[in-house]
């Protein structure tokens, strides 16, 4: 920890830089907050507290082995952990539900896309089709939005479409097809309440469940959905860090999960008269800064969105640094990683706050719900209170900015469809290197930051380097991308870091050994090409050389990620244990039991070395089952 000016020590970073900036802030932060939190309640840690009656909280010991009402360690720490998938699958219905009824709201006002290949391909998937594009889009969307409110009782349909067959034998084998997306979050909080499910394995294969219904609609749909109407990611360099705050714009923030909300103000902010009112209040213009998934997801775009886009400047943990330089003028969030920490510093900064989405209301924001029929007005108006804050705010803020922050030419732009096209239209070059040892095999490094493991994204990015350093290639999605990137190891130069045979192959074809697939979102991205490489080679997915970690996940959201990680059969690392390692059934299952149920397995290490050795491990088992 380095000690801070602010008189108390700040958490390490991986980000050397950032750690600088941030111990020399006169404001506190998330950073800083880590050493009075440092002491941590054993019997959370281990999930074997409830609380969920009047006769608690009841806590477990070896000399008080169950509650009051009978439930063992093994009930309550798996019926936490079933609350929280459930409400980590909440979250990205929510999102899911939210992309769809905008693109049919965009379909029936005949609005523009800027994914038509992604329309066509969707369609196609889902067997659906119309007498024109707009026709076609509220079909597919319609598609979507019938199967999340679907009863429990009732199968979704796309489930079938979207999964690869092997694998979609194997959940209805093991009877964890879901229904209704929306109504499996609400029989998952129902089972686990007070006095009901006391089944730990059941209530495990109801995480599977949810991990399916989230990972299908909430990740892979939501992704393809924003293709249709943001545009499909193409691969280029963009700039990344604090250096892309441009001091002579009005400057907005943006965090959250919901790109589709911005889209009519992104293209207000640069018409010709949204332009001139800038330069009246002494700008050059307006300019979007990135920031958590919502900003990664712009970025991934960016090559639709050079005018308005300065680029992305790093994760959650990032935010409140971003806002401390005094550069950003507002703030528009609409879900999370949108931290409650943010406040303070914004109320010091003058930074105006919007939501768009209340379920991401911060207590001193504005809230101006997003409603696509009022879609211009809610747009004219946030302009004009953001230009009413910088007007305010400039002349009194100090600028504090880090200009040599990030570096110029990270690699964005990778997608399941950009990938296949830069290799020449199939996998068979990737298949090939994999074959050939040349790639040793693919690891996921996906999910949040957090400040434990180590401390701020240090974790993700020591096995990252460990990973490449053993040949092999890492695919990344979620705020650990914005670390591992603000970090140089999505410059073509990062191929320096890799091992001999991995190196040769990044530099062949001009590539850093860290492909950034974008917002956690993009898991579901990972998720396509795990499935095509597989149909490729002609095996399920836990055949594959290919292995997820979850280094420092954080929120309930990565639970529900990581069950549907689970759920396809592939190896998962996580840093530290979701709170379950004091029920012995949780553990076993998850680390021993799953790999004959979905082929996959639950790791947790905390040391970057051992991780990426155990991880490098199970890849060479895999390669030799293959006998490559």
């Amino acid at each position: 920890m380095n000690e801070s000016v602010y008189g108390c020590s700040t958490c390490a970073s991986a980000d050397k830089p950032l750690e600088e900036f941030i111990a020399g802030l006169p404001m506190e932060t998330s950073h800083h907050r880590v050493e009075s939190q440092e002491t941590k309640c054993g019997f959370g840690l281990q999930g074997v507290c409830c609380r969920l009656c009047a006769n608690g909280p009841c806590r477990i010991t070896p000399d008080s082995p169950h509650g009051i009402c009978g439930a063992s360690a093994d009930v309550i720490a798996v019926r936490n952990l079933l609350r929280a998938v459930a409400s980590g699958s909440g979250c990205y219905i929510h999102v899911v539900e939210n992309t769809a009824l905008n693109l049919k709201n965009t379909a029936k006002a005949r609005g523009k896309f800027r994914g038509p290949g992604a329309l066509e391909r969707l369609a196609k998937t889902f067997g659906v089709s119309g007498a024109d594009q707009w026709e076609t889009a509220e079909k597919v969307a319609d598609a979507v939005l019938a199967d999340l409110y679907k009863p429990e009782y009732i199968k979704m349909d796309l489930v079938e479409k979207m999964a690869y067959p092997p694998r979609f034998k194997k959940w209805q084998e093991l009877g964890i097809l879901p229904g209704g997306a929306k109504s499996e979050v609400f029989h998952g909080v129902v089972k686990c309440s007070t006095n009901l499910n006391s089944d730990p394995v059941n209530m495990l294969l109801d995480c599977l469940k949810l991990g399916i219904s989230t990972g299908i609609y909430g990740l892979t749909l939501t992704n393809l959905l924003n293709d249709v109407l943001l545009g499909e990611p193409e691969i280029r360099p963009a700039p990344v860090g604090l250096r892309v705050i441009d001091p002579d714009y009005i400057n907005i923030m943006i965090t959250g999960h919901q790109h589709t909300m911005f889209v009519h103000l992104q293209e207000r902010l640069t018409a010709p008269d949204v332009v001139a009112r800038a330069r009246a209040a002494g700008a050059k213009g307006f300019k979007l800064v990135g920031c958590t998934c919502v900003g990664q997801d712009l970025q991934l775009r960016g090559v639709h969105y050079t005018e308005i886009f300065d680029g992305h400047a790093g994760n959650n943990y990032t935010s409140e640094a971003i806002l401390a330089t005094g550069g950003i003028d507002a703030v528009i969030s609409e879900f999370n990683c949108t931290l409650p920490g943010i406040e303070s510093v914004c109320d010091k900064l003058l930074i105006k706050q919007i939501c768009v989405d209340d379920v991401a209301k911060k207590a001193n924001a504005e809230l101006k719900p997003f409603v696509f029929a009022d879609r211009e007005k809610h747009s004219d108006e946030i302009i004009d209170e953001v230009i009413a804050a910088y007007r305010e705010r400039r002349p009194k803020v100090q600028l504090n900015l880090l200009p040599e922050h990030g570096n110029s030419n990270s690699i964005t732009g990778v997608s399941e469809v950009s990938l296949k096209k830069f290799l020449g239209g199939n996998w068979k070059p990737l298949v090939d290197l994999i074959v050939q040892g040349k790639i040793k095999g693919v690891a996921g490094v996906v999910g949040c930051s957090s400040l434990v493991s180590g401390g701020h994204d240090v974790l993700t990015v020591a096995l990252t380097k460990e990973l490449i350093a053993r040949d092999i290639i890492v695919l990344t999605a979620g705020c650990s991308s914005g670390g591992i990137e603000n970090c140089g190891l999505m410059v073509p130069d990062a191929a320096e870091l890799a091992g001999p045979s991995l190196k040769a192959v990044c530099k062949q074809l001009g590539i850093p050994p860290v492909l950034n697939f974008g917002p956690c979102l993009a898991i579901g991205r990972l998720e396509i090409v795990a499935t095509e490489l597989a149909e490729a080679i002609g095996v399920d997915m836990p055949q594959l050389p290919l292995v997820l970690s979850a280094a420092q996940w954080l929120e309930e959201q990565a639970l529900a990620d990581g069950c549907f990680g689970l759920a396809l059969g592939l190896p998962l690392h996580l840093g530290i244990p979701p709170y379950i390692s004091g029920s012995p059934v949780a553990v076993k299952v998850l680390t021993e039991d799953m790999k004959a149920l979905t082929g996959g397995q639950v790791l947790i290490n905390g040391d970057a070395k051992e991780s990426a050795e155990a991880l490098e491990k199970i890849i060479l088992e895999k390669r030799a089952a293959l006998n490559i």
